[in-house]
């Protein structure tokens, strides 16, 4: 297995035009602002795009999407329709976040179909979708093993595999499924395994599937100036009420706040809401529907705060994260990194404030020891409230009944939204498109009239149901 070493340091980045992808996807990539590869990026592509399979250690939010998918891309032949592409992700979201991303990128190209086969979403609901073909499929193991053994798929025309995240596939007990579909799949084929680390299980499923895989790693996937870190001792009384005077003093537009149980989640939930923030909870009990209308509303800067599991927030990938706030310690230093990772992505630079009371003091140590350097205490008597009142997000979300189903694009509802209202593109931010409903970001200021400005209008030549959420 060769290996390669990249180092993120950023002084060197190297433009898309350096690599063999066909001028109406560098067209789209200028278009879209990628100007630069990020290093795993450049780390992978010259390798990929020779058709070698590769083993990438990257984590959420170093590009890796863009990677992978350049390459599923230029493997794809629009003249066959059959399924060329299967991407294994750990979780639903991010498996939506990865075809929105696909689609992104090959939007020059006419009539590129990805489908999303996941858990979650009714069975016969996906058996028809797929009647109709697809070239990329991105799903989750168990629906797509699911699939595969209903006879529903066929997998004799693919040639690129991906494994998205393949130590938290790992880590969430997908091992077996992961095997089952992999021998399913063409022998001769090429295979992208993407991962933070790299555990026992990868290398059984490089040694077992893989051809001669080039690895690369790369160093550094967060520059540490880019995070700012600072530790609060407090009193396990004092918890729910530092995180209330973190966030009125720092006034993060959207910050993540992670505990280690459902409970502790609940409770900091409740408390804030009483503090009249605007904050929401993801955690294993909700139903799949609340658990995307609680992402959209976060990754579209439609709530302040997002209060969260490690489990839950596994294969998120949201960007312009502000905070991370650690209300409780977790024993695990590595998790700790990952956590704080979410912040500071993008060239902007991020703020990770953790709470310890006394008796985590051994996990801050840990935690000290992991990352090789002393760690920068803070005075809560320092924290003080920075004005402009209640803290309230900059945005609204808008719920329409109708998606992808019927044929509804962003532009469309863009359009409905601006046309003839006044309102321009400033006003409007995020809109997700979903199988059967979309959602869409406006100005908190315009949020009711932009509601009642589209029931009284018409969206593909049909009237509008919609509704603030």
């Amino acid at each position: 297995m060769n290996t390669q070493e990249t180092s993120s340091s950023g002084s060197d980045q190297k433009g898309f035009e350096s690599l063999p992808l066909s001028p109406s996807t560098q067209a789209t990539l200028k278009q879209l602002g990628y100007l630069k590869m990020t290093p795993i990026q450049a780390a992978c592509l010259p390798v990929s795009l020779l058709g070698t399979d590769l083993i990438a250690q990257a984590k959420t939010g170093s590009g890796k999407t863009a990677a992978f998918a350049l390459t599923l891309l230029a493997n794809l032949d629009l003249k066959r329709y059959a399924i060329q592409t299967l991407v294994l992700c750990p979780t639903r979201e991010l498996a939506d976040q990865v075809a929105t991303e696909i689609r992104r990128l090959a939007r020059a190209e006419e009539n590129v179909k990805v489908l999303v086969l996941c858990g979650g979403n009714s069975l016969h609901g996906q058996r028809h979708s797929l009647t109709h073909g697809a070239h990329i499929i991105v799903g989750t193991p168990g629906r797509i093993l699911d699939h595969l053994e209903r006879g529903h798929l066929r997998m004799d025309r693919l040639n690129t595999l991906v494994l998205d995240e393949a130590d938290r596939m790992l880590d969430m007990g997908f091992f077996d499924a992961i095997e089952s579909v992999i021998e399913q799949c063409p022998k001769h084929r090429q295979t992208l395994l993407f991962s933070a680390t790299y555990p026992e299980g990868i290398v059984r499923l490089a040694q077992k599937f893989m051809r001669n895989p080039v690895e690369v790693k790369v160093e550094s996937l967060h520059l540490e100036s880019a995070i700012e870190q600072r530790f609060y001792e407090i009193t396990p009384a004092q918890r729910f009420s530092v995180v209330a005077k973190l966030l009125n003093h720092f006034r993060p537009v959207s910050a993540l706040a992670f505990c280690n149980t459902k409970q502790k989640c609940n409770e900091i939930t409740d408390y804030l809401k009483t503090q009249g923030f605007n904050v929401l909870t993801l955690h294993g009990d909700l139903e799949q529907r609340e658990r995307d209308q609680v992402l959209v509303q976060f990754s579209n800067r439609s709530c302040s705060v997002l209060v969260a599991t490690d489990v839950a927030s596994r294969g998120l990938d949201i960007n312009q994260i502000e905070a991370v706030i650690n209300v409780e310690i977790t024993p695990d230093p590595e998790v700790h990194v990952h956590r704080i990772g979410r912040t500071g992505r993008a060239g902007e630079v991020g703020l990770a404030l953790s709470l310890a009371s006394l008796s985590e003091m051994p996990s801050v140590v840990k935690i000290e020891q992991y990352q090789k350097k002393d760690l920068s205490w803070f005075k809560i008597e320092d924290l003080a409230p920075a004005g402009g009142g209640v803290l309230e997000p900059p945005m609204v979300t808008l719920q329409i009944l109708g998606g992808r189903k019927e044929k509804i694009r962003p532009g469309d509802v863009l359009g409905a939204l601006t046309a003839g209202t006044g309102y321009g593109r400033d006003d409007i931010g995020k809109i997700n498109v979903t199988e059967f409903v979309t959602y869409v970001a406006v100005r908190r200021a315009i949020g009711r009239d932009a509601v009642r400005n589209l029931n009284a209008g018409r969206l593909k030549g049909r009237p509008v149901k919609a509704r603030l959420i």
